[in-house]
């Protein structure tokens, strides 16, 4: 049964990720027996961005459904599927269900092959199109900065710290070269 959405949430775009080959989706084509097999690249850039009822339908009707996972394209969910643990959910999940076949086909997910990945992501899609309506008109009379999330608070924080830490370590600088100074003035002084 599929599921249902409003018609907000079709319009959403998402990308198609290949969770076992660190890969996004970039066509389709069908094959000799007519299944629908989906292309893919290593980069964020060369995936396409597809509705969520195309990328949904694609995905169910793959010849290998257990490989991929719909995620939106947007940072927060980028962030949290990368870095909050989604992606070896994913895997865990999708292996199971997939059973042996994608066991040789698992890219390990370090560091360098993320970056790789993501590492040409355009900005994303207005992150408004999964609220309704209501909350984009609200929205109009805000700022930018207001209206993406940019959080702003924790960059103020980050930067007062580092702002305290470097006064510190400037000042321990500096109080090592005078005494450094104030030593060499005392054996100019006293030559024995």
């Amino acid at each position: 049964m599929a599921p249902t959405w409003s018609p907000d949430q079709k319009g959403v775009k998402v990308q198609i990720v290949d969770v076992f080959g660190l890969r996004l989706a970039t066509g389709y084509e069908k094959d000799p027996a007519g299944r629908l097999l989906l292309q893919s690249e290593e980069s964020v850039a060369q995936g396409r961005s597809w509705s969520l009822a195309k990328a949904c339908q694609l995905v169910r009707n793959d010849a290998h459904p257990h490989r991929w996972v719909v995620l939106h394209r947007h940072k927060k969910a980028w962030g949290l599927f990368w870095a909050g643990g989604g992606l070896d959910l994913c895997r865990d999940e999708l292996g199971k269900q997939a059973g042996t076949e994608v066991a040789g086909a698992i890219v390990p997910a370090t560091p360098e092959a993320l970056l790789r990945l993501v590492l040409a992501m355009e900005d994303p899609e207005d992150a408004a199109s999964l609220q309704g309506r209501s909350s984009k008109s609200k929205s109009r009379g805000k700022s930018i900065a207001a209206q993406t999330g940019f959080p702003w608070r924790a960059v103020a924080v980050t930067s007062l710290v580092w702002l305290v830490v470097l006064t510190g370590i400037s000042s321990y600088a500096v109080l090592q070269l005078q005494q450094q100074s104030e030593l060499m003035r005392q054996l100019l002084k006293d030559p024995k």
